[in-house]
C-alpha cells in the first residue's frame, strides 16, 4: 500500500509530515508498513522511571500496564502513562499504533483486560478503570472532545452547548455554564442563535471543545484537533488549548496527527508503535529528533 505526500504523512500519523509546515510537499514515497517498520527500528521503549519523571513524578492522570482493546482484539500491551496536573501529552505515531485506543481505554471506551487508569493525587487518587463514560465525565472530569463533525448542525450554537450539560441535574445549570462560556468566547456569542450548521470549521472546532467545558472538566481528552483545519484555524484551535491549560489549569492529552503542531504544543509526547511506546520525552526535544523528523515532521 504506497502513499504520496501529504496523504502517506497522515496516514502514518504525522499529519502534515509530509509537508513539513502544512504548505510545502515534500518528494519521498513511504507506506504506512515502512513508516512503522522504521519506527520500530528507531525504537528505544520508556521505563515508568522516564515516565514518572516526565510527569515531574507527581502524576495526576495515571495508565499502569494496561492491556486494551476492542472485543478480544488486545491494541494496548502493558502499556503506562503519567501526566501531571496542568500538564499536555501528545501521542504520535504510525496509523494503528493505538493512539487513539489510549484515549478510548481513558474515557472508557474499550475492553480493558487487565492493567488500572487513575485520575488524582495523593489522598484524592481515584481507580476509574472500571467506570462508565458518563460517570468519567460527571464524577472524575473527564471529558472527550471527538474529531471533527460532531457537533449537531441543525441545533443553535446554544442548544449545542446545552447539550453538553446533559448530566447536569438541573437545565438551568447548563444555561448558566452556556453564559459563563459564551462571556469567554465572543465568537461563539455572536452566533448563538446560528444553526451549527452554518459555522465554520474552526468555529465548529471551538463550539466542540467548548461544550466539553459545560461540565467543567479537569482533564481534557482531544483527538485530532487539526483534522480538517485551515492553518489559520488550526493556531486558533492551539491557542484556545494553551489557555485552557496554562489558564485556567486543564490537564490535556491528545492524539494529533500534524506531529509537529502537536509536539511544539505539548509538555511531553510520546511516539507510540503496536501499542506501546518507542520513545519518550519533552515534546520540544522530539521535535529535535531525527528519527522523528524523519518519520513525523517531514524533516
Amino acid at each position: 500500500m504506497a502513499a504520496t505526500g501529504e496523504n502517506s504523512a497522515r496516514d502514518a500519523g504525522g499529519g502534515d509530515g509530509a509537508r513539513g509546515d502544512g504548505g510545502i510537499a515534500t518528494d519521498y514515497v513511504i507506506s504506512v508498513e515502512e513508516v512503522t517498520r522504521q519506527a520500530r527500528e528507531m525504537a528505544v521503549g520508556a521505563s515508568r522511571e522516564q515516565i514518572a519523571a516526565l510527569a515531574h513524578d507527581a502524576p495526576f492522570v495515571s495508565i499502569e500496564n494496561l492491556r486494551a482493546g476492542y472485543g478480544k482484539m488486545e491494541i494496548l500491551h502493558d502499556f503506562n502513562l503519567q501526566v501531571a496536573k496542568r500538564q499536555s501529552l501528545c501521542l504520535i505515531g504510525p496509523n494503528g499504533a493505538g493512539k487513539s485506543t489510549v484515549l478510548h481505554s481513558i474515557y472508557g471506551f474499550t475492553n480493558i483486560f487487565s492493567g488500572a487508569i487513575s485520575i488524582g493525587e495523593g489522598d484524592d487518587k481515584q481507580d476509574i478503570t472500571a467506570l462508565t463514560a458518563s460517570e468519567k465525565l460527571h464524577s472524575a472530569g473527564i471529558a472527550y472532545i471527538l474529531q471533527d463533525k460532531s457537533v449537531f448542525p441543525s441545533m443553535t450554537v446554544e442548544e449545542n452547548l446545552w447539550m453538553g450539560g446533559y448530566l447536569m441535574e438541573k437545565p438551568d445549570d447548563a444555561k448558566e455554564a452556556a453564559e459563563r462560556i459564551f462571556e469567554k468566547y465572543p465568537r461563539l456569542a455572536d452566533r448563538r442563535t446560528h444553526p451549527a450548521g452554518v459555522l465554520s470549521g474552526g468555529e465548529r472546532r471551538l463550539l466542540e471543545i467548548s461544550r466539553a467545558l459545560v461540565m467543567e472538566p479537569e482533564v481534557l481528552l482531544v483527538d485530532e484537533p487539526s483534522i480538517g483545519l485551515e492553518p489559520r484555524f488550526i493556531d486558533m484551535v492551539f491557542e484556545i488549548l494553551d489557555d485552557l491549560q496554562n489558564t485556567e489549569g486543564k490537564t490535556i492529552i491528545m492524539v494529533e496527527q500534524n506531529a509537529k503542531k502537536g509536539l511544539e504544543f505539548a509538555d511531553i509526547g510520546y511516539v507510540l508503535v503496536a501499542g506501546e511506546i518507542a520513545i519518550a520525552g519533552p515534546g520540544d526535544e522530539l521535535l529535535e529528533n531525527p528519527a522523528v523528523g524523519k518519520l513525523f515532521l517531514g524533516g
